[in-house]
Order: structure tokens, then C-alpha cells, then sequence
């Protein structure tokens, strides 16, 4: 009689993939073995994205900054120089927020920033 071994780590292990894989679409959520694949790749995409979504969103706050600045006569360069010129310490996160949700306030350090660059 054949004998079956490490049939419970199998299985344990086929329903771990398989469980990963709910929502696929087609064999990629039933078939093991494509599944597996599958899993594999959607890991590596998410480890990669988790490292992206942060390069991304800095990019995204320097073309709302820069926008705003520009709407106040600076470039993004010379508005970041005159705020490091008159030490306000903002990080380009809550530069964006302001410049979006509040523009008269980002109009007065834009003011700062100008002023800032001419005395130096």
C-alpha cells in the first residue's frame, strides 16, 4: 500500500497560497501551483510599492508647492531657499496642505520667503 507523507504540511501549506489568492481572477485564485506564482508576485509588488508610495506622495507635495509658489512669484527652489534663510522649519508635507486648503496663509510665507531671499 502506498504510504502518503507530509500530506498536513501540504495541504496547510496549499490552503495558506490559496487563501492569499481569493480574488483573483480565473485559475490564478484555485490552482495551486498558479497561484502560487501569483502570490509571489503580488508579495513582491506590494514590498516594492510600500518603499514607492513614499517617493511618490514627496513628488506629489513638490508640484503642489511649486504650483503655489509660482502662483506667488518663486520658483520651488528659491521659495525652499528663503524659507531655510528665515529658519520656518515646514515640512513639504503641511507646505502642500496649507498651499491647497489655505492659500491666503501661503501667500504670507511666500511673503516671508521673498523677503528672506532680498536681505541675503
Amino acid at each position: 500500500m502506498a504510504r502518503h507523507k507530509n500530506v498536513v504540511q501540504r495541504r496547510k501549506r496549499h490552503k495558506k497560497v490559496l487563501k492569499r489568492a481569493r480574488g483573483f481572477f480565473g485559475k490564478r485564485k484555485n490552482s495551486y501551483r498558479i497561484a502560487k506564482e501569483a502570490v509571489m508576485k503580488a508579495l513582491a509588488y506590494a514590498y516594492r510599492d510600500r518603499r514607492r508610495k513614499k517617493r511618490d506622495f514627496r513628488r506629489l507635495w513638490i508640484i503642489r508647492i511649486n504650483a503655489a509658489a509660482r502662483q506667488n512669484g518663486l520658483s520651488y527652489s528659491r521659495f525652499m531657499h528663503g524659507l531655510y534663510n528665515a529658519h520656518i522649519n515646514l515640512n513639504r508635507k503641511v507646505l502642500a496642505e496649507i498651499a491647497v486648503m489655505e492659500p491666503e496663509t501661503f501667500s504670507q510665507i511666500a511673503g516671508i520667503a521673498k523677503e528672506s531671499l532680498n536681505e541675503s
